[in-house]
């Protein structure tokens, strides 16, 4: 597989350990200590403790150059488990059946020769039901191999008068397994913790009391045939000092710039010029590996490291209780020492870099979140593995596609046209690499922090090729190579499988400042001659999922209100941006768009030629060509696609019965009709027929698994509903996530609101964990980041919760207000918010939607969210003539109508002030608002 790897399998001997510890949480770091000193390679925990989804105290217990899969109990409090094992060695969690009767874990380790472990906990109780349940345990693993299982069986293996300990010894005997352990394992002096193998060789098997817990560790060595551990592949790079820049400068000769009239030649000359000064001023230098270390480690906590060592080395000799228990204290006195200072450290670190949020945060995720698997690429064949993995996806999508009809949408030929750019300035140029985040990708021909350094000096240069690409109609081949690095979706996932990575593409730096430069011109003129379609939110100005949402919901709650029913489909679309027919795009944009001369040449040669890569641990693979899609990773790409989709819009425009709202390729079509106009229904079977042959035609693939209906209607209602929509009625929902809010039948948000309250305690509780660890305001950043945030996502939406779940959201920023201020639940919550100067939930929700009227009264808001209210006028001169009034539409239903933006926009606007409704200014609506709605509020 990899030919420049030895994959003969050797014998390797590895240490391993069992203990049961009785909760992991105030003894994580002597856990550590114990993995470390023991010289273990895997470590098996039962009884962790451990919640759902919490892993602090796993990151705590894993040593550097160490991984943790922990496997909370479903339900219930207790139980848990948990397998520490070193990086070095292949382990994944794999899933097993579920048995009422005891908890179990599977890992699975090695590559190419693999071994199965199952960790088992029993819990105290009845062993009958735990018998038969282990009897079809071992009949569904009996076609591996090589397996070891163990873990508190808590039977009494060293009684042979027990009865369930005989029968499962006798079971195990049936299957061919051995049990290793003699001796007792508890501290009552029976034999409870169990290692039984087949087809692996155990050896030097030994109990000994760790005193962590009131059961003995269980130690044994295993020798199994692994792949020899791969030579460490050094990381190259540049090292950038201070005096970098200064350098550089010094150095920068425009006398050899050949400024020729063939853009790549010229790229080509500039580049060789500063790698040559960059190999000067700062040559590659090949990074030694170093063994990891906690920084945290002091002097204090490695005296009293060797005072533990001795005094367990007294106790060994002696065995007496005294010198017993006074390791147990140095034991407990080493973990709060441990803990206390990674608390300080981490507590330091997020001092200094406060502000610099993004340090901050991968801190705090650090803290939190589970370590991510280390993908198992260990050669270049591997990284291959994953470039065709990619490339096969978008192949096998693409030939699934059937062949177009040859119909072409009718479409309107564009008014303008678009033939030359503007020339770019230095100027231009300059502010947009200041605000250009910092990057590295080994294309660069310097790394972001140089550039800025020196674009001073190397600017002109910049320019002259950036003009030269746009006046010759030529994008530089140098800049059409992506790295691609392929990172794992969500930890969880099995880092073996190519299905679990998101590739993410990153194209060179100066790359991207060109792309940004004809951005800011093609959405100028996208702009001006009004080439979006009207209800694309996606990747526009003043455009967001809220205002989508916001449109979509307010159309669905004012059809509900006049007794009408809506069915809402959501389509989803397979790799949409990677399917682009590149044909049909230069077409597009010529035909719709109106771009001719330089500009299309410019355009068509920016979207051929493409390649990319696979960058993976250090190893990178060949180079593949992109023969279709958008580029990933780019600044045009997102506009380019919102172009090719265009004659959507078109397309359901011709059915007035039909509605629609795009956010990129997010694409929701709904349709509202009373009880006697089921026949509207056919219009949008017939919509959707017909996109689907228009997605065909366009080389994107509708993913019709993914497909998702919602008939928004009485209960009674819906069966009838449901009856008229054909094939469409076996997507039928009773919710569905739209845009990251869930939708259901009746439009309440109630299981968002409860999927939102569950989100927020999840990040409430991990929050708590860290406040000895950071200062106040510190700590009110991290709560605004993970848990104000969330409900301030899509607020203006919450006009549709009852009051019951409204109350339900202020409790949740509650407890988050009386943990920053760390006051009981007893204290008044009023002062509390007041001293913050927060607004509550229902005060933050019309602060959103007020400054959205706002935004939408002056121009600065989706024209769809503008066409939603309408100022008030009237016929005859009254009082409120002049007073910026808006008009309040009539509804019937105070759970429909009146929930909508339509109704509540006005409703809220007509009643601020005068002197706040007259304003021009945005920022200083928004500041004069808010203290408005904070006297009312306290």
């Amino acid at each position: 597989r990899c030919p420049d790897q030895n994959h003969t399998h050797t014998n390797v001997t590895i240490r391993f350990g069992l203990l049961n510890a009785r909760s992991i949480a105030n003894k994580s770091f002597s856990l550590n200590e114990l993995f470390t000193n023991r010289n273990l390679d895997a470590l098996f925990l039962t009884e962790t403790w451990q919640r759902d989804g919490e892993f602090i105290h796993l990151n705590e217990l894993c040593p550097p150059g160490c991984s943790a899969v922990g496997q909370p109990r479903p339900c219930r409090r207790g139980g848990g488990l948990a397998v520490v094992h070193q990086d070095k060695y292949i382990c994944r969690g794999m899933s097993t059946d579920d048995f009422p009767s005891f908890e179990s874990q599977m890992i699975k380790i090695g590559s190419s020769s693999v071994f199965y472990c199952f960790l088992i906990y029993r819990p105290p109780g009845p062993a009958g039901a735990f018998l038969s349940d282990f009897s079809d345990f071992l009949t569904s693993i009996i076609k591996l191999e090589k397996v070891l299982i163990l873990g508190d069986f808590n039977l009494h293996i060293d009684n042979n008068s027990s009865s369930p300990a005989m029968e499962l010894l006798a079971m195990t005997d049936t299957f061919n397994l051995k049990q290793h352990v003699s001796g007792p394992t508890h501290k009552k002096g029976h034999t409870l913790d169990l290692v039984f193998s087949l087809g692996l060789h155990v050896t030097n098997v030994c109990v000994e009391d760790v005193h962590l817990s009131d059961h003995c560790g269980v130690f044994f060595d295993l020798c199994v045939p692994l792949e020899p551990k791969p030579a460490p592949r050094r990381a190259k790079r540049r090292i950038i000092t201070e005096s970098t820049a200064q350098d550089f400068r010094a150095l920068f000769n425009p006398s050899l710039l050949n400024e020729c009239p063939d853009v790549d030649e010229f790229i080509q000359c500039f580049a060789t010029h500063c790698s040559s000064i960059l190999d000067q001023v700062a040559p590659v230098k090949t990074n030694v590996t170093r063994k990891w270390s906690c920084p945290w480690i002091n002097e204090n906590i490695l005296n009293l490291r060797r005072t533990c060592r001795k005094t367990e080395r007294l106790w060994k000799s002696t065995q007496l209780e005294v010198h017993r228990l006074h390791l147990k204290d140095l034991i407990t006195s080493l973990n709060k020492m441990i803990k206390e200072a990674r608390s300080s450290y981490f507590h330091k670190l997020i001092a200094t870099n406060k502000k610099n949020p993004k340090v901050i945060f991968d801190t705090i995720q650090s803290i939190v979140s589970p370590a991510v698997p280390a993908a198992p690429v260990l050669c270049k064949a591997d990284s291959n593995d994953f470039l065709n993995f990619f490339t096969d996806k978008i192949r096998d999508i693409k030939h699934n596609i059937p062949p177009p009809s040859g119909r072409l949408t009718l479409s309107d030929p564009p008014l303008q046209t678009w033939s030359s750019f503007d020339p770019v300035t230095l100027e231009d140029i300059s502010a947009l690499l200041s605000k250009t985040k910092p990057s590295s990708n080994s294309a660069d021909i310097l790394p972001h922090k140089l550039l800025v350094g020196v674009f001073d000096t190397i600017g002109p240069w910049v320019i002259k090729f950036f003009n030269l690409s746009l006046t010759t109609g030529l994008f530089p081949s140098s800049f059409k190579q992506a790295i691609i690095e392929p990172k794992l979706k969500k930890t969880t996932l099995d880092p073996t499988d190519f299905k679990s990575y998101r590739p993410i593409s990153k194209l060179p730096l100066l790359a991207k400042i060109l792309e940004k430069a004809v951005s800011k011109q093609l959405t100028a003129f996208l702009e001006t001659h009004q080439i979006y379609d009207t209800f694309q939110s996606g990747f526009r100005q003043c455009h967001s999922t809220e205002t989508a949402l916001l449109k979509v919901s307010s159309d669905i709650l004012m059809a509900a209100d006049s007794g009408k029913s809506t069915v809402l489909v959501l389509l989803d679309l397979s790799s949409a941006f990677d399917t682009v027919d590149h044909t049909i795009m230069i077409e597009r944009l010529r035909d719709l768009v109106g771009m001719s001369g330089h500009v299309l040449d410019w355009f068509s040669s920016y979207l051929t030629g493409r390649s990319f890569t696979v960058s993976i641990n250090n190893f990178q693979s060949d180079s593949a060509d992109l023969l279709c899609g958008v580029p990933q990773g780019s600044v045009l790409g997102p506009v380019l696609f919102l172009l090719y989709v265009l004659p959507l819009g078109h397309i359901i425009r011709q059915y007035s019965d039909v509605s629609y709202h795009l956010f990129a390729d997010d694409i929701q079509i709904y349709c509202s009709f009373n009880s006697s106009e089921p026949h509207k229904l056919s219009s949008l079977i017939n919509c959707l027929s017909e996109l689907k042959q228009w997605l065909n035609d366009n080389s994107l693939q509708l993913n019709s698994s993914k497909t998702e209906t919602l008939i928004i209607a009485p209960d009674s209602a819906i069966p009838g509903i449901k009856h008229h929509l054909g094939d469409l009625s076996s997507s039928v929902k009773t919710k569905l996530r739209n845009l990251g809010v869930i939708f259901d039948q009746d439009m309440s948000l109630e299981f968002y609101s409860k999927h939102l309250v569950k989100n927020c305690f999840f990040h409430l509780r991990n929050i708590s964990k860290l406040r000895s660890m950071v200062s106040t305001n510190e700590l009110e950043m991290i709560v605004h980041a993970f848990v104000s945030s969330r409900l301030d996502y899509c607020n203006s939406l919450f006009t549709c919760l009852n009051k019951k779940e409204l109350a339900r959201l202020q409790f949740v920023q509650n407890s988050a207000a009386r943990l920053l201020t760390r006051t009981n639940r007893r204290t008044h919550i009023t002062p509390i918010l007041k001293s913050l100067h927060w607004l509550p939930v229902l005060y933050r929700l019309h602060f959103k939607i007020l400054v959205l009227t706002f935004r939408a009264r002056h121009g600065q808001a989706p024209a769809y969210i503008a066409s939603l209210i309408q100022p008030y006028s009237s016929t005859r001169s009254l009082r409120s003539s002049g007073q910026y009034l808006l008009m309040v539409p009539r509804t019937c239903f105070s759970t429909r109508g009146d929930r909508s933006f339509k109704a509540v926009a006005p409703h809220l606007w007509n009643d601020l002030p005068l002197h706040l409704r007259s304003m021009d200014s945005v920022e200083s609506f928004k500041k004069h608002l808010k203290t408005l709605l904070f006297k009312k509020a306290f």
